[in-house]
Parts: C-alpha cells; structure tokens; sequence
C-alpha cells in the first residue's frame, strides 16, 4: 500500500495530491492519505465518490484524518 502524508497542507493540496496519486495507480492498488486540514474530511470523500474509486477506511486521531482508497478500474 502506497502512503502519502499530506500533513501542514491546507485545502485544495490534499486533494489535489490524492488525485494525482491515484492517477498514477492501477486498478486493485490501496492509497493511504494522511492529512491534517479538517476539510479533507469532506473534500477527500468526495473527490472518491467522484472518480468512482473506493474509500475503504476513514479514522481520525488527534489532529490527524486517514483514508485507505482502493482504485477500481474506470471504464473506458
């Protein structure tokens, strides 16, 4: 599983970063997003819902919010 630790940025680079992120990831491969902008509790579920992948974990600890994504294979 592939981590990216998005701590100190602040909306819209989490999201931005994920993107990106799983742009490059092929279908089956698991991102875990660690970010400490409260937003991306709310941008990154929605940018998933918006590329079609799947968020399979959402938790929160301190000052922290982490996503596990799954990248489902897009249709052509």
């Amino acid at each position: 599983m592939k981590e990216l630790d998005l701590s100190g940025l602040k909306c819209p680079l989490p999201v931005l970063r994920t993107r990106k992120a799983l742009k490059e990831m092929r279908s089956g491969d698991r991102l875990k997003v660690i970010c400490t902008d409260p937003l991306a509790g709310i941008d990154v579920p929605n940018l998933v819902r918006e590329t079609g992948d799947v968020l399979e974990a959402q938790g929160q600890d301190n000052h922290r919010i982490s996503f596990v994504i799954r990248k489902i294979e897009q249709p052509a």
